[in-house]
C-alpha cells in the first residue's frame, strides 16, 4: 500500500528530515513529486549494479535543477538501508543534464532494503528538500541481526568512537551527543571533508524505517542546519578528534544512528543503538 506524505500548508519534510512516506510527495491538490523509471528492483548481492532514476516536478517534467555548493544540503542524497538496519550505503550520485540520476550500487547480502533519495531541488518557494522512497531486494537467506543495546563505544577497523554523557532523547527535542574519535595509536583523530561534510548522522528508526538525516561542520561553515518543523539543530566540530552530533528525530521509538566521517582517507561507518521517548 502506497501512502503520499501531505503538505498541507505546514511542511513537514524540511532539510535534514525524513518520513515514512514511500515514493511520492505531495505539495498542494494532485501536484506531487514522484520517482520516475526507477530499475532495477531486484538485484543479485555482491553484484555492482546501475540504479537510475529521475524525479519529476508536479509539472510532469523531470527536474533538473538542483542546489550546488560546498555544503551537504545539495543535489541528491541516495541512501539504502537493509530492513534490519544492518547494513547501509550513503551515495551523492551525478545528476545529468537530462535530470537522470544513476549510480552503481552492490548490495552485500540477500535482503529488503529500501531506498531514500533526499533531494534538494533549485526552486523558489520554501520547500528546501524532500525524501522519495522505494525498496529494492535481493534473493537470498537474508541476514537477521537485532540492534542490541545502546553502548557508548564503537569500534570500526581500530578507530574508537566513544560518546560521552549521552543525554535522554525525547521526540522533536533538539539533543546534542558528544563522541570522541582515536586512532587505533590512540592520537585524536583528524576528520576530512565528506559529501560536504566533517561527518554525517544517519538515523533509521526499527521496524518502520523512519528517516533522519543531520550533519557535522567545520567552525564557520554554513549549509549545515538540520530543521524539522519551527526546531533547528546544527552540529559542529570545533576540538580535535571530537563531533557535537546534533539530534533532532521526529518519533519516538529504537533507532539506529550510523556515523559517518573521513579519517585518514577512509571513510568509517559506527553504529549505535539510540532510545527515543
Amino acid at each position: 500500500m502506497k501512502r503520499t506524505a501531505a503538505l498541507a500548508g505546514l511542511i513537514f519534510v524540511l532539510a535534514g528530515c525524513g518520513s515514512s512516506g514511500t515514493s511520492q510527495l505531495t505539495v498542494g491538490a494532485a501536484r506531487t513529486f514522484a520517482l520516475a523509471g526507477f530499475s532495477p528492483t531486484r538485484f543479485v548481492a555482491g553484484k555492482p549494479t546501475r540504479l537510475s532514476f529521475t524525479i519529476d516536478q508536479p509539472s510532469g517534467k523531470p527536474l533538473t535543477s538542483y542546489k550546488t555548493g560546498s555544503g551537504p544540503h545539495t543535489g541528491v542524497h541516495l541512501i539504502i538501508v537493509r530492513s534490519d538496519l544492518g547494513a547501509l550505503i550513503h551515495e551523492h550520485p551525478p545528476i545529468g543534464a537530462d535530470g537522470r540520476i544513476g549510480e552503481t550500487v552492490t548490495l552485500p547480502t540477500p535482503g529488503r532494503y529500501r531506498v531514500v533519495v533526499d533531494a534538494y531541488p533549485n526552486l523558489s518557494g520554501p520547500l528546501r528538500n524532500f525524501q522519495l522512497f522505494r525498496v529494492i531486494t535481493a534473493p537470498g537467506t537474508a541476514p537477521q541481526e537485532g540492534l542490541g543495546p545502546f553502548h557508548r563505544t564503537a569500534v570500526v577497523s581500530g578507530y574508537r568512537f566513544t560518546m560521552t554523557n549521552p543525554p535522554r532523547l525525547k521526540a522533536i527535542s533538539p539533543a546534542f551527543l558528544t563522541l570522541d574519535v582515536v586512532r587505533p595509536d590512540g592520537t585524536p583523530a583528524t576528520f576530512t571533508p565528506w559529501f560536504g561534510a566533517l561527518a554525517h548522522a544517519i538515523f533509521f528508526r526499527s521496524g518502520s524505517l523512519d528517516y533522519f538525516h543531520t550533519h557535522v561542520c567545520s567552525a564557520g561553515m554554513t549549509g549545515c542546519t538540520s530543521v524539522l518543523g519551527s526546531t533547528r539543530v546544527t552540529g559542529t566540530a570545533t576540538k580535535p578528534g571530537q563531533l557535537r552530533v546534533g539530534v533532532l528525530l521526529p518519533v519516538p521509538g529504537t533507532w539506529r544512528l550510523f556515523l559517518q566521517c573521513k579519517v585518514d582517507g577512509r571513510v568509517l561507518t559506527a553504529p549505535f543503538v539510540l532510545v527515543v521517548r
